[in-house]
């Protein structure tokens, strides 16, 4: 980073596909060009990308870069509409858009729940919930004649109801959360239904809060509340809500996708598959290089320089909404070496990803996230060795948006 001195000569900015589809082609025609990339996101707004590891590293935990929706210029001014389908990302009270000790104020709320010590006393709840998964996922297949979703039988399921759990969520209210949080992060949602699944989300929070205020538990739903009742300033009730909404989005969507890419992977690559099934590399590995080679999340809104800032000699003026390009990040070759873009479990490069953010924004339940993806893979592959694809990759369609990145669903057989 340094004072601006240029912008990047001649580069066409790259427009982003509101629909979605696999990003890593379009990754490696813009990193070519450079570690940082101008792009047009929905309804014609400037942005930029950074793309590049070390850029994006770097980006990350720079001090003149901001969450806070103050610093983002076009909706300052007024040109963000209601529907516009990253509203929400921008505007939603909470750690995700707050900076310093606001941040750290809020973070601080919720982090207890997410230390490696307290994630590991969840381990035989996520084990037991896995193996009851594990028979449901058969019972679909042999209901489906041998073929079941393994998405939304077993991907879904999981993290979704341990979040659940942790907040004191009614399970009845999950299927509904899992409909309008995707809504809400997906980026093609024409602007009504947008605005619509954004108010019915947030009223459903709401009365969800209510419901643990009439009756607390031993849940982190019920610790906020104590802390919002206890008056002061450590937590207000729209930052209830969108902490709340933050808990149950990034709680579900990203294991959920980082599990379903993991499978994938392994299915097209039984080499790598068979490291581990013989002892030579762990299912931690796995995870570790699913996270890099195919990100859960391959554009992350948004961050703002509060100065102009000249990136890898990319001029990026203040206030312009930045997205963080963990996708093409984990795949870049300077970083990753010359074969960047091959699924390897030995891989020996010293670069550590980024998918799981980097600096004071760096995900709080990156443990969790861990641990429910370790388990679920080791189960899986221990009870159905043999699981594969039912249909060829290139048939899978693929998740909406450029936000999230996976399928859509995700057809098994699972083997004898």
């Amino acid at each position: 980073m340094s004072t601006p001195h240029s912008a990047a000569p001649g580069r066409s900015p790259h427009r982003l596909d509101p629909a979605g589809g696999c990003p890593h082609a379009d990754n490696a025609r813009l990193l070519a060009e450079g570690a940082v990339a101008p792009v047009v996101l929905p309804g014609g707004i400037e942005g930029m990308a950074v793309l590049g590891h070390d850029a994006l590293r770097d980006f990350l935990s720079h001090p003149e870069v901001a969450k806070g929706p103050q610093h983002f210029t076009a909706l300052t001014e007024g040109r963000i509409p209601d529907g516009w389908p990253l509203r929400t990302f921008a505007t939603v009270p909470g750690m995700t858009t707050a900076d310093g000790a606001d941040h750290r104020r809020l973070r601080a709320l919720v982090s207890s729940a997410f230390t490696a010590r307290r994630v590991d006393e969840l381990r035989p709840r996520v084990e037991a919930v896995t193996a009851a998964l594990l028979d449901g996922l058969a019972e679909a297949a042999e209901a489906g004649d041998g073929v079941a979703d393994l998405r939304r039988n077993y991907a879904l399921p999981l993290p979704l109801g341990v979040i659940c759990e942790l907040l004191g969520v009614d399970p009845a209210h999950q299927d509904r959360l899992h409909r309008l949080s995707s809504l809400v992060v997906a980026t093609d949602t024409e602007p009504a239904r947008a605005v619509a699944a954004n108010r019915e989300l947030v009223g459903l929070l709401a009365a969800i809060a209510t419901e643990k205020a009439a009756t607390p538990g031993d849940d982190l739903t019920s610790a906020l509340i104590a802390a919002r009742d206890e008056g002061g300033d450590r937590l207000s009730q729209p930052e209830l809500i969108g902490t709340l909404l933050l808990m149950i989005i990034a709680g579900h969507e990203t294991t959920l996708n980082l599990v379903t890419n993991a499978v994938r992977a392994l299915c097209a690559h039984r080499d790598q598959l068979a490291l581990v099934q013989e002892g030579r590399a762990d299912w931690a590995d796995v995870v570790e290089e699913t996270l890099r080679w195919d990100s859960p999340v391959s554009y992350f809104p948004f961050r703002y320089p509060t100065r102009d800032l000249t990136v890898d000699g990319t001029l990026i003026p203040r206030g312009t909404p930045v997205l963080a390009g963990y996708s093409a990040a984990g795949r870049d070759t300077e970083a990753h070496g010359p074969d960047a873009d091959r699924f390897d479990l030995t891989r020996t490069t010293t670069a550590k990803h980024l998918s799981l953010g980097h600096g004071p924004h760096y995900c709080l339940g990156a443990p969790l996230a861990r641990l429910e993806a370790t388990v679920a893979l080791e189960a899986l592959f221990t009870r159905f060795p043999d699981l594969d694809l039912a249909v060829p990759e290139s048939e899978l369609t693929r998740h909406s948006g450029f936000v999230g990145n996976s399928v859509r669903a995700l057809p098994v057989r699972l083997g004898r």
